[in-house]
């Protein structure tokens, strides 16, 4: 036997090896994957120095044509001789996932893909790229708890300056629909201890998952935190609007924390919107079940807003509301009446019986007086009279901003015409309101009137006593005195 012969049986045993390392066992080996005359050329190099990751590469170049399993019988042979060479797994490993990208992940070659990437990390474990390539091919085969896992391995396997590149994919891999919402949450608790400025893609996250307690108290917990800086560029002012809408939208779902004292705070703090905050506030009310404290709401708005805009968003927030309650009582009621009229018919017996029944004792508790609850007509009448204020409470509000503006205290008595007594108390508070020396028009002008409202009503002894208080009266000019 000579030397050309030993060495190219040496060469198929040693692809033999290989063949069997790259594929499941109990296949045969084709012919065309022995080694060739062309490769003694390559081979004769390999044999007198295998640990050459040139010749090894020249080799892989030389056969760039040949079919996948020759090449790969190359590769396991290569990182055989050098396995820590990063260069040769990754293209190995590029190659295989090239072939696989055709084929279904239900394939079991995909499960051999899985066990070259366990034997690759076994000396490429420092190699971030390594680990996306396995990370990302386990996230497509919807391998849930070995994905986990294997995020797990590279955290601890990589130093921390590199964490941040197998985080980015770990967020998006929980992110996914079919991920349980608790191993998300654990996940994203563990992403804040690494970098905790990302808090907003977080309480993002938690809305959208419908976990409003866990988004309000890292909303809350954000806006206490006075060096907290917004990577998404949002301001305090907005932060706070959404935990405001947050705790409104789902008042019942939230608990734990004082929602009224912390939109109350919004008001002082955030004068821009302050008739939002104070709907906002009235909403939560009004979804807890508490309508006669949403109605104190709206009326303590109305009566502190210095704005007509933040005005008309209440009144128009509060008079929505009375609708919706009127008509939700005129429902109530007409269904009521249909079933009442075909009990009235069956109601008849002794009254012995009936104190034995509890169900019909009920219904006559009901029917008593005292228990009525049709009061369509008290909600209509609310409904009016709100509508009636109005253009009283947007006078209250003009004087608000200027308490020393005459002509609005002259508008103000006219809408209490015929209602003298109504008219006495405006002009006595407008005239001890009013700065003769801050006033806006003509400060006289509201004692002038004044004593005239009594002249007019043929009260001449106070007329003359309003006439005496107003030349006593420090005016700004002699003018007004004058006119006085």
């Amino acid at each position: 036997m000579g030397l050309g012969t030993t060495k190219v049986l040496s060469l198929h045993f040693s692809n033999s090896i290989a063949y069997h390392s790259a594929n499941p066992p109990g296949i045969s080996i084709p012919q065309k994957l022995y080694t060739s005359q062309d490769d003694l050329l390559y081979e004769e190099e390999l044999l007198r120095n295998p640990f050459s990751l040139k010749l090894w590469w020249r080799y892989l170049i030389a056969r760039t044509e040949a079919p996948f399993k020759k090449r790969a019988v190359i590769y396991e042979r290569a990182l055989k001789a050098l396995p820590g060479r990063y260069k040769l797994w990754n293209a190995y490993l590029r190659e295989r996932l090239e072939v696989l990208r055709s084929l279904p992940i239900t394939q079991s070659q995909y499960q051999a893909l899985n066990n070259t990437f366990e034997r690759a990390l076994v000396t490429m474990h420092k190699m971030p790229r390594s680990w996306i390539m396995y990370l990302q091919i386990l996230i497509d085969q919807k391998l849930l708890t070995r994905t986990r896992r294997t995020f797990d391995r590279a955290l601890c396997a990589l130093p921390v300056t590199q964490h941040d590149r197998i985080w980015e994919l770990y967020l998006v891999f929980v992110s996914q629909k079919g991920v349980p919402i608790e191993t998300s949450l654990r996940v994203y608790r563990r992403y804040l201890k690494y970098d905790p400025s990302h808090i907003e893609d977080f309480i993002e996250f938690v809305v959208n998952s419908s976990l409003w307690q866990e988004a309000a108290e890292r909303l809350a917990g954000v806006l206490n935190d006075d060096q907290f800086y917004s990577i998404k560029g949002k301001t305090k002012h907005r932060l706070w609007l959404e935990l405001c809408d947050l705790l409104t939208q789902h008042a019942k779902e939230v608990s734990g924390m004082n929602v009224d004292a912390i939109i109350r705070g919004g008001i002082r703090k955030f004068t821009d919107e302050v008739g939002r905050l104070w709907t906002s506030l009235a909403d939560y009310y009004i979804r807890r079940n508490l309508v006669e404290k949403a109605r104190d709401i709206f009326e303590e708005g109305m009566a502190t807003v210095v704005t007509v805009r933040d005005f008309s968003v209440i009144f128009d927030a509060y008079s929505q509301f009375e609708e919706s309650m009127l008509d939700l009582k005129m429902e109530e009621m007409s269904e009521s009446d249909e079933k009442d009229g075909g009990e009235e018919n069956n109601v008849e017996g002794d009254d012995e019986d009936d104190r034995l029944n509890v169900s019909k004792l009920e219904k006559k508790l009901k029917r008593f007086w005292l228990c009525d609850d049709k009061d369509v007509d008290l909600r209509l009448a609310r409904l009016e009279h709100l509508m009636n204020r109005r253009p009283e409470l947007a006078n209250s509000v003009l004087l608000r901003q200027n308490p020393h503006n005459v002509e609005q205290w002259h508008h103000r008595v006219k809408l209490f015409e015929g209602n003298p007594t109504k008219q006495i108390l405006t002009y006595t508070e407008a005239v001890r309101t009013v700065d003769p020396m801050k006033a806006v028009g003509k400060p006289h002008a509201l004692w002038v009137a004044f004593a005239k409202l009594y002249e007019n009503h043929k009260d001449t002894a106070n007329a003359r006593v309003i006439f005496d208080k107003a030349v006593q009266v420090n005016y700004k000019t002699v003018d007004n005195l004058a006119s006085v």
